[in-house]
């Protein structure tokens, strides 16, 4: 069930901090051992995408349907984010989470561009030669 852009924003939103005050509640646990660690990484990407689609929703909502995220201000702010969050946690966290938050980068994009994208098709030319 597909949700407007103003309500996957809440949503979206939600779960970010549902997903940082997880992370700082069990950082602890997350940090003992090394399984913990990798899923602190994995966690943190996961903080990654709902504060991608956060922000995303967000100028979606204020500029319009056809505004696009690029990747200085607002992928880089949340990999940033992420980042943090796993720091706090510990240093394998957050080499684990900037390998997963690539990963599903590039699958956020490669869905995107199947869905959203436009498919530009080669006008072929017949050239006439005269004998």
């Amino acid at each position: 069930m597909a949700v407007s852009s103003g309500v996957s924003f809440v949503l979206s939103s939600i779960l970010t901090v549902l997903l940082f005050s997880g992370m700082q509640m069990y950082k602890v646990w997350l940090g003992s051992s090394q399984l913990g660690t990798v899923l602190g990484g994995w966690v943190g990407s996961l903080l990654f995408m709902c504060t991608l689609t956060a922000v995303g929703n967000l100028e979606s909502t204020l500029f319009g349907k056809s505004f696009q995220q690029k990747l200085l201000p607002e992928v880089v702010f949340s990999l940033t984010l992420s980042l943090i969050a796993s720091a706090l946690i510990h240093r394998v966290s957050t080499t684990t989470c900037l390998i997963f938050s690539m990963i599903a980068l590039y699958y956020m994009n490669r869905i995107s561009q199947e869905t959203y994208g436009v498919s530009i098709q080669n006008a072929v030319i017949h050239s006439k030669k005269r004998k």
